[in-house]
Protein backbone atom coordinates (compact mmCIF):
# COMPACT_ATOMS: atom_id res chain seq x y z
CA UNK A 1 0.00 0.00 0.00
CA UNK A 2 3.01 2.32 0.31
CA UNK A 3 2.70 3.25 -3.39
CA UNK A 4 -1.08 3.49 -3.49
CA UNK A 5 -3.10 6.64 -4.14
CA UNK A 6 -6.76 6.34 -3.24
CA UNK A 7 -9.86 8.42 -3.94
CA UNK A 8 -12.15 6.69 -1.42
CA UNK A 9 -15.36 8.60 -2.13
CA UNK A 10 -14.96 8.01 -5.87
CA UNK A 11 -14.15 4.34 -5.19
CA UNK A 12 -10.86 4.60 -7.09
CA UNK A 13 -7.72 2.84 -5.86
CA UNK A 14 -4.49 3.20 -7.82
CA UNK A 15 -1.88 0.67 -6.73
CA UNK A 16 1.85 0.85 -7.36
CA UNK A 17 1.97 4.47 -8.49
CA UNK A 18 5.72 4.98 -8.62
CA UNK A 19 7.63 8.24 -8.71
CA UNK A 20 10.31 6.90 -11.07
CA UNK A 21 11.09 4.11 -13.49
CA UNK A 22 14.33 2.70 -14.87
CA UNK A 23 15.55 2.17 -18.42
CA UNK A 24 18.96 0.63 -19.01
CA UNK A 25 20.08 1.43 -15.48
CA UNK A 26 18.97 5.06 -15.67
CA UNK A 27 16.35 6.27 -13.23
CA UNK A 28 13.79 8.57 -14.80
CA UNK A 29 11.22 10.59 -12.86
CA UNK A 30 7.62 10.49 -14.03
CA UNK A 31 7.47 14.20 -13.19
CA UNK A 32 10.09 14.99 -15.81
CA UNK A 33 8.46 12.75 -18.42
CA UNK A 34 5.08 14.44 -17.92
CA UNK A 35 6.62 17.91 -18.12
CA UNK A 36 8.37 16.90 -21.35
CA UNK A 37 5.13 15.55 -22.82
CA UNK A 38 3.36 18.78 -21.91
CA UNK A 39 6.07 20.80 -23.62
CA UNK A 40 5.92 18.67 -26.78
CA UNK A 41 2.14 18.87 -27.04
CA UNK A 42 2.21 22.60 -26.29
CA UNK A 43 4.87 23.36 -28.90
CA UNK A 44 3.12 21.17 -31.49
CA UNK A 45 -0.10 23.10 -30.96
CA UNK A 46 1.43 26.56 -31.17
CA UNK A 47 3.19 25.61 -34.39
CA UNK A 48 -0.17 24.72 -35.92
CA UNK A 49 -1.73 27.85 -34.48
CA UNK A 50 1.09 30.03 -35.81
CA UNK A 51 0.45 28.69 -39.30
CA UNK A 52 -3.27 29.42 -38.93
CA UNK A 53 -2.68 33.08 -38.04
CA UNK A 54 0.07 33.65 -40.60
CA UNK A 55 3.20 33.49 -38.47
CA UNK A 56 6.34 31.72 -39.66
CA UNK A 57 6.49 28.28 -38.03
CA UNK A 58 10.30 28.10 -37.97
CA UNK A 59 10.49 31.47 -36.25
CA UNK A 60 7.92 30.42 -33.65
CA UNK A 61 9.75 27.14 -33.07
CA UNK A 62 13.00 29.02 -32.42
CA UNK A 63 11.15 31.27 -29.99
CA UNK A 64 9.52 28.30 -28.24
CA UNK A 65 12.82 26.48 -27.68
CA UNK A 66 14.46 29.60 -26.23
CA UNK A 67 11.42 30.38 -24.10
CA UNK A 68 11.29 26.87 -22.63
CA UNK A 69 14.92 27.07 -21.51
CA UNK A 70 14.55 30.55 -20.05
CA UNK A 71 11.21 29.58 -18.52
CA UNK A 72 12.72 26.65 -16.61
CA UNK A 73 15.48 28.92 -15.31
CA UNK A 74 12.89 31.52 -14.30
CA UNK A 75 10.75 28.92 -12.55
CA UNK A 76 13.75 27.75 -10.54
CA UNK A 77 14.93 31.25 -9.61
CA UNK A 78 11.43 32.23 -8.48
CA UNK A 79 11.18 29.17 -6.25
CA UNK A 80 14.64 29.68 -4.78
CA UNK A 81 13.99 33.38 -4.14
CA UNK A 82 10.92 32.63 -2.02
CA UNK A 83 12.50 29.57 -0.34
CA UNK A 84 15.86 31.17 0.35
CA UNK A 85 16.22 29.71 3.85
CA UNK A 86 16.37 26.25 2.29
CA UNK A 87 19.25 27.16 -0.02
CA UNK A 88 21.31 29.89 1.64
CA UNK A 89 23.56 27.44 3.48
CA UNK A 90 24.13 25.20 0.46
CA UNK A 91 24.19 27.31 -2.71
CA UNK A 92 25.10 24.36 -4.94
CA UNK A 93 21.71 22.82 -4.13
CA UNK A 94 20.13 25.62 -6.19
CA UNK A 95 21.24 23.74 -9.29
CA UNK A 96 19.82 20.40 -8.17
CA UNK A 97 16.34 20.60 -9.69
CA UNK A 98 15.98 16.81 -9.46
CA UNK A 99 14.91 17.41 -5.86
CA UNK A 100 12.01 19.55 -7.08
CA UNK A 101 11.44 23.24 -6.74
CA UNK A 102 9.98 24.90 -9.84
CA UNK A 103 7.36 27.63 -9.59
CA UNK A 104 5.13 28.17 -12.60
CA UNK A 105 4.84 31.92 -12.04
CA UNK A 106 8.57 32.34 -12.45
CA UNK A 107 8.44 30.37 -15.68
CA UNK A 108 5.53 32.37 -17.06
CA UNK A 109 7.08 35.74 -16.19
CA UNK A 110 10.44 34.74 -17.67
CA UNK A 111 8.67 33.39 -20.74
CA UNK A 112 6.71 36.59 -21.33
CA UNK A 113 9.89 38.64 -21.06
CA UNK A 114 11.62 36.31 -23.52
CA UNK A 115 8.77 36.61 -26.02
CA UNK A 116 8.85 40.39 -25.66
CA UNK A 117 12.57 40.56 -26.45
CA UNK A 118 12.29 37.99 -29.24
CA UNK A 119 9.44 39.82 -30.97
CA UNK A 120 11.28 43.12 -30.76
CA UNK A 121 14.39 41.58 -32.35
CA UNK A 122 12.31 39.88 -35.07
CA UNK A 123 10.01 42.90 -35.59
CA UNK A 124 6.89 40.88 -34.78
CA UNK A 125 3.70 41.92 -33.01
CA UNK A 126 4.22 41.12 -29.32
CA UNK A 127 0.52 40.65 -28.55
CA UNK A 128 -0.18 38.63 -31.69
CA UNK A 129 2.63 36.23 -30.84
CA UNK A 130 1.50 36.04 -27.21
CA UNK A 131 -1.98 35.01 -28.35
CA UNK A 132 -0.33 32.00 -29.98
CA UNK A 133 2.36 31.22 -27.40
CA UNK A 134 -0.01 31.28 -24.42
CA UNK A 135 -1.70 28.13 -25.72
CA UNK A 136 1.57 26.30 -25.14
CA UNK A 137 1.67 27.58 -21.56
CA UNK A 138 -1.82 26.46 -20.59
CA UNK A 139 -1.39 23.07 -22.30
CA UNK A 140 1.90 22.60 -20.44
CA UNK A 141 0.14 23.41 -17.16
CA UNK A 142 -2.64 20.93 -17.82
CA UNK A 143 -0.08 18.14 -18.21
CA UNK A 144 2.44 19.44 -15.69
CA UNK A 145 0.13 19.26 -12.68
CA UNK A 146 -0.01 15.50 -13.08
CA UNK A 147 3.69 15.46 -12.33
CA UNK A 148 2.71 16.71 -8.86
CA UNK A 149 0.39 13.72 -8.60
CA UNK A 150 3.25 11.26 -9.10
CA UNK A 151 5.48 13.23 -6.71
CA UNK A 152 2.81 13.35 -3.98
CA UNK A 153 3.20 17.12 -3.70
CA UNK A 154 1.29 20.39 -4.23
CA UNK A 155 -1.77 18.97 -2.48
CA UNK A 156 -4.28 20.84 -0.36
CA UNK A 157 -5.40 20.87 3.25
CA UNK A 158 -7.33 18.02 4.87
CA UNK A 159 -10.50 17.00 3.06
CA UNK A 160 -13.04 14.20 3.30
CA UNK A 161 -15.14 15.51 0.42
CA UNK A 162 -16.08 13.84 -2.84
CA UNK A 163 -12.62 14.28 -4.42
CA UNK A 164 -10.62 13.58 -1.24
CA UNK A 165 -7.30 11.88 -2.00
CA UNK A 166 -5.49 9.50 0.33
CA UNK A 167 -1.69 9.58 0.22
CA UNK A 168 0.66 7.38 2.29
CA UNK A 169 2.24 9.78 4.74
CA UNK A 170 5.67 8.20 4.27
CA UNK A 171 5.51 8.86 0.50
CA UNK A 172 5.03 12.64 0.82
CA UNK A 173 7.90 14.52 -0.85
CA UNK A 174 8.10 17.09 1.95
CA UNK A 175 6.83 16.29 5.43
CA UNK A 176 6.59 20.02 6.12
CA UNK A 177 3.50 20.04 3.90
CA UNK A 178 1.66 17.75 6.33
CA UNK A 179 -0.47 19.83 8.70
CA UNK A 180 -1.83 19.24 12.19
CA UNK A 181 -5.34 18.87 10.77
CA UNK A 182 -4.16 16.09 8.47
CA UNK A 183 -2.45 14.35 11.38
CA UNK A 184 -5.68 14.57 13.37
CA UNK A 185 -7.52 12.66 10.62
CA UNK A 186 -5.08 9.92 9.66
CA UNK A 187 -6.49 6.85 7.91
CA UNK A 188 -5.09 3.35 8.47
CA UNK A 189 -5.47 0.84 5.64
CA UNK A 190 -3.77 -2.57 5.79
CA UNK A 191 -1.04 -1.24 8.08
CA UNK A 192 -0.31 1.87 5.96
CA UNK A 193 -1.01 5.36 7.30
CA UNK A 194 -2.62 7.81 4.89
CA UNK A 195 -3.40 11.50 4.99
CA UNK A 196 -6.63 12.71 3.35
CA UNK A 197 -6.24 15.88 1.29
CA UNK A 198 -7.63 18.08 -1.46
CA UNK A 199 -6.15 16.96 -4.84
CA UNK A 200 -5.28 20.50 -5.86
CA UNK A 201 -3.20 19.19 -8.76
CA UNK A 202 -6.45 17.80 -10.20
CA UNK A 203 -8.41 20.98 -9.51
CA UNK A 204 -5.86 23.10 -11.34
CA UNK A 205 -5.44 20.69 -14.24
CA UNK A 206 -9.21 20.60 -14.82
CA UNK A 207 -9.52 24.36 -14.36
CA UNK A 208 -6.84 24.93 -16.98
CA UNK A 209 -8.55 22.46 -19.31
CA UNK A 210 -11.73 24.51 -19.03
CA UNK A 211 -9.73 27.68 -19.62
CA UNK A 212 -8.15 26.13 -22.73
CA UNK A 213 -11.61 25.35 -24.10
CA UNK A 214 -12.67 28.97 -23.57
CA UNK A 215 -9.50 30.22 -25.27
CA UNK A 216 -10.05 27.90 -28.24
CA UNK A 217 -13.67 28.97 -28.56
CA UNK A 218 -12.79 32.66 -28.60
CA UNK A 219 -9.77 32.65 -30.94
CA UNK A 220 -11.61 32.72 -34.29
CA UNK A 221 -13.83 35.63 -33.36
CA UNK A 222 -11.23 37.61 -31.44
CA UNK A 223 -11.52 41.37 -31.85
CA UNK A 224 -7.95 42.45 -31.07
CA UNK A 225 -4.43 41.09 -30.61
CA UNK A 226 -3.86 40.19 -26.98
CA UNK A 227 -7.42 39.00 -26.37
CA UNK A 228 -6.46 35.35 -25.86
CA UNK A 229 -3.53 36.30 -23.63
CA UNK A 230 -5.65 38.60 -21.46
CA UNK A 231 -8.28 35.85 -21.18
CA UNK A 232 -5.57 33.52 -19.91
CA UNK A 233 -4.33 36.05 -17.35
CA UNK A 234 -7.78 36.60 -15.86
CA UNK A 235 -8.88 32.98 -16.08
CA UNK A 236 -5.73 31.41 -14.72
CA UNK A 237 -5.44 34.03 -11.99
CA UNK A 238 -9.01 33.40 -10.81
CA UNK A 239 -8.48 29.66 -10.60
CA UNK A 240 -5.06 29.85 -8.99
CA UNK A 241 -6.30 32.29 -6.35
CA UNK A 242 -8.78 29.87 -4.79
CA UNK A 243 -6.71 26.74 -5.40
CA UNK A 244 -3.62 28.29 -3.83
CA UNK A 245 -5.66 29.00 -0.72
CA UNK A 246 -6.12 25.25 -0.26
CA UNK A 247 -2.46 24.29 -0.62
CA UNK A 248 -0.12 23.62 2.28
CA UNK A 249 3.15 24.29 0.44
CA UNK A 250 2.62 28.00 -0.18
CA UNK A 251 5.61 30.23 -0.83
CA UNK A 252 5.32 33.28 1.41
CA UNK A 253 6.24 36.89 0.76
CA UNK A 254 9.39 37.67 2.73
CA UNK A 255 8.65 38.61 6.34
CA UNK A 256 4.92 37.98 6.04
CA UNK A 257 2.33 35.22 6.13
CA UNK A 258 0.92 36.17 2.73
CA UNK A 259 1.07 33.59 -0.05
CA UNK A 260 2.95 35.17 -2.94
CA UNK A 261 1.10 33.07 -5.52
CA UNK A 262 -2.28 34.25 -4.26
CA UNK A 263 -1.19 37.87 -4.42
CA UNK A 264 0.09 37.41 -7.96
CA UNK A 265 -3.09 35.55 -8.93
CA UNK A 266 -5.22 38.46 -7.77
CA UNK A 267 -2.98 40.85 -9.71
CA UNK A 268 -3.37 38.71 -12.85
CA UNK A 269 -7.16 38.87 -12.59
CA UNK A 270 -7.14 42.65 -12.25
CA UNK A 271 -4.53 43.06 -14.98
CA UNK A 272 -6.18 40.62 -17.37
CA UNK A 273 -9.67 42.10 -16.96
CA UNK A 274 -8.40 45.67 -17.12
CA UNK A 275 -6.37 45.12 -20.29
CA UNK A 276 -9.18 43.16 -21.90
CA UNK A 277 -11.67 45.98 -21.30
CA UNK A 278 -9.19 48.67 -22.37
CA UNK A 279 -8.22 46.99 -25.65
CA UNK A 280 -11.82 46.09 -26.39
CA UNK A 281 -12.79 49.73 -25.96
CA UNK A 282 -10.04 51.18 -28.15
CA UNK A 283 -10.75 48.61 -30.86
CA UNK A 284 -14.48 49.35 -31.07
CA UNK A 285 -15.48 50.51 -34.56
CA UNK A 286 -16.07 54.23 -34.70
CA UNK A 287 -19.67 55.33 -34.95
CA UNK A 288 -20.54 57.38 -38.00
Amino acid sequence: MENSIIFPNLHITLDNVGKTFSIGGFTIAFYGVIIAIGMLVGVSFILKESKRVGLNEDTILDMALITIIVGVIGARLYYVAFSWDSYKDNLLSIFNIRQGGLAIYGGVLAGILTVFIFTKVKSLSFLKVLDVAIFGVVIGQIFGRWGNFFNREAFGQYSDGLFAMLLPIDAIRSQSDVTAEMLAHLVEINGTTFISVHPTFLYESLWNLGLLIIMLASRKGKKFDGQIFFTYLAGYGAGRFWIEGLRTDQLKIWGSNMAVSQCLAALLVVLGCGLFIYFLKINQPEKE
